[in-house]
């Protein structure tokens, strides 16, 4: 019927994709890989090289998916993946990119009726912490990314990431607190 919502078993196509069916595989790819090339954006600041990580993650995800254990959601498993293909991609290409986070978070600078002082404040504010967010560690500007932008929370974060709940709040706490000395030092 028009207009009936279809109902996807993200189960299913995994379960199938596991069994080595392409079309499902073709299905989860469809269904997850816009948040794969976004996600990658954010932690690689380049559309390009995202395009080259998002391509590297899903054939990753390809290989492994006999292996996928259903340990946490299929979407996690995949940012995992699109995380670690991420700063391999990034660490092999040459480290002149900037981090762009104007492009990563697509706000308004300012109402077009707004007032013109406060919109140039809040883009040097923008330009700044672009900077900040540059200078970050990968782990934390991942985390930083993950939690800030994403809205992940500390367990999402610890699965993508191998690492504890404990060290994923720790690893935040820190990001932040650095963030606040680069964005001080920049006034």
């Amino acid at each position: 019927m028009p207009g009936e919502r279809v109902e996807i078993d993200i189960t299913e196509l995994v379960e199938r994709s596991r069994r080595g069916d392409r079309a499902a595989f073709g299905d989860l790819v469809r269904l997850h890989q816009h948040e794969v090339f976004t996600l990658a954006v954010r932690l690689v600041g380049d559309r390009t090289l995202a395009a080259d990580v998002t391509q590297e993650a899903l054939v990753r995800a390809w290989k492994a998916i006999g292996r996928f254990r259903g340990d946490s959601s299929f979407s996690t498993w995949l940012y995992r993946i699109t995380t670690n293909a991420a700063w391999t991609l990034k660490g092999s290409t040459a480290r002149k990119a900037t981090y762009d986070l104007d492009s990563l978070v697509r706000q308004p600078i300012a109402d077009r009726r707004g007032d013109p002082e406060t919109a140039g404040e809040q883009a040097e504010l923008r330009a700044n912490l672009d900077r900040a967010l540059g200078q970050l560690p990968r782990h934390q500007r991942a985390i930083v990314v993950m939690k800030d932008v994403y809205g992940w929370s500390h367990k999402e974060i610890a699965e993508a990431m191998s690492i504890s709940v404990t060290a994923s709040k720790v690893r935040l706490h820190r990001a932040h607190l650095r963030l606040r000395e680069m964005l001080r030092e920049a006034r």
